[in-house]
């Protein structure tokens, strides 16, 4: 159960990290001001449209409310701070970005990465010393876990000497609820602007998880992320418009928790593990679920499909901006770190995939449906909400713990949600 606190700070910190620091400093234009009212009115009309006329085959057409529309407006406001903390840079600084990618492409062509993504992702070893720390936050004990990520990219890799210079990234950070005797784990991943404990904690619903249904739940921070973000130059976030630092972030994020895995196994062999991403999490558990044979489950919330298609809809860009080539190029490989060129290896009946009908941050025919449709269309969510609107739904609460008991994580009959549970 999340606490009254936690669910203050959540609503707290889901959004306004970013806005505080962001939009509150920012001078906007009429234009740049206007722009979430009128985006927002555009997706309206266009939602009123699809009801009266018929929309896609593969989206549910819910009747258009302001109740609704709201959801889509935060979405459209909490961009305007994404995209002051992600700015695209000016042109001389693009052209490093463009020539990295021109590298890259020969670099990962040659070496057959873009026929063969698989090949792209490294397979870690086993992890060195893993810290393990006791923690207490009231009548709360959990850990934290910190070890040595051992990821570093090929020699002669683009964007690889600048990536080795970001030394936080080089210890693993994580949270572990943890039972004394032998259960399911459950590895959380989260999205982006988390990887702080008090976040990750309530938006996982990670107490619910661990004390009603009985798991054993890690919640590791990405790369770039919490404090793995410490002492990164300005402008340096995952994901970004720095096309290589997304290419290296995600290759360690996967890495990561491909060794996190292998940790858990030599804890507890023959353990049941599931997968469940937040958004960017989304997008790193399909890639995971699709290199690991050994899954019980993945459940993915309002995931990315393609993370530089994602950063080119959201860029801005005018259809002159010479910085529109540097973006095109780069979709390539954009393709090969997706999970959509690559196939699922966790079983059909335990893929699971939660939208929101009126996400404006990640879109749900361009991004959602591609996924669901290249994971063979397996059970999924439609909320009647905006990109971080699942928290306070109760059909997607629901859903999880449903996903969790039909893939066999959980034991039937354990845990069901309560009102309180049900409503965040």
């Amino acid at each position: 159960m999340v606490s009254s606190s936690d669910r203050v700070e959540t609503q707290c910190s889901c959004l306004w990290p970013v806005l505080a620091d962001s939009v509150l400093t920012m001078r906007p234009t009429l234009h740049g001001a206007l722009q979430p009212f009128t985006r927002t009115g555009g997706y309206y009309a266009r939602s009123w449209r699809d009801y009266l006329y018929g929309g896609s085959k593969d989206l549910p057409i819910a009747r258009p409310t302001l109740a609704l529309a709201a959801e889509a407006l935060r979405d459209e406001v909490a961009l305007i701070g994404l995209r002051a903390r992600r700015p695209l840079g000016n042109e001389h600084e693009f052209e490093r970005i463009h020539d990295e990618v021109v590298a890259a492409l020969e670099f990962y062509g040659d070496r057959g990465c873009l026929t063969d993504p698989t090949s792209f992702f490294a397979a870690p070893g086993p992890l060195g010393d893993v810290e393990v720390t006791p923690v207490r936050r009231g009548s709360r004990f959990y850990a934290r876990m910190r070890w040595d990520s051992g990821f570093v990219p090929a020699p002669g890799e683009p964007g690889g000497s600048r990536w080795t210079t970001y030394r936080a990234n080089a210890r693993g950070y994580g949270l572990l609820l943890r039972h004394r005797e032998p259960r399911p784990w459950l590895v959380c991943v989260h999205g982006t602007e988390m990887g702080r404990a008090a976040i990750d904690l309530a938006l996982f619903r990670a107490w619910y998880l661990h004390d009603s249904l009985g798991l054993n739940v890690v919640l590791p921070v990405l790369p770039m992320h919490g404090p793995r973000a410490n002492g990164l130059p300005k402008g340096a976030v995952f994901p970004g418009a720095d096309i290589l630092d997304d290419i290296h972030a995600t290759a360690q994020a996967v890495w990561d928790i491909r060794g996190l895995l292998d940790w858990i196994r030599r804890q507890q062999p023959g353990a049941a593990i599931g997968l469940y991403g937040l958004s960017l999490g989304g997008f790193i558990a399909a890639l995971v679920a699709s290199l690991d044979r050994y899954l019980t489950c993945a459940v993915l919330g309002v995931p990315v499909a393609d993370l530089i298609d994602l950063l080119s809809r959201h860029a801005g860009l005018d259809r002159n901006d010479p910085r529109r080539r540097t973006i095109l190029l780069a979709t390539t490989l954009g393709r090969m770190i997706s999970p959509l060129a690559l196939s699922p290896r966790v079983p059909p009946t335990g893929r699971f995939i939660y939208a929101g009908l009126a996400d404006q941050v990640v879109h749900p025919r361009e991004q959602v449906t591609r996924l669901w449709e290249h994971w063979g269309r397996p059970q999924i969510e439609w909320y009647r909400g905006g990109h971080t609107g699942f928290f306070h739904s109760r059909p997607v609460n629901r859903f999880v713990v449903d996903a969790l008991v039909r893939s066999g994580l959980v034991a039937q009959g354990i845990g069901s949600p309560g009102p309180a549970e049900l409503a965040g």
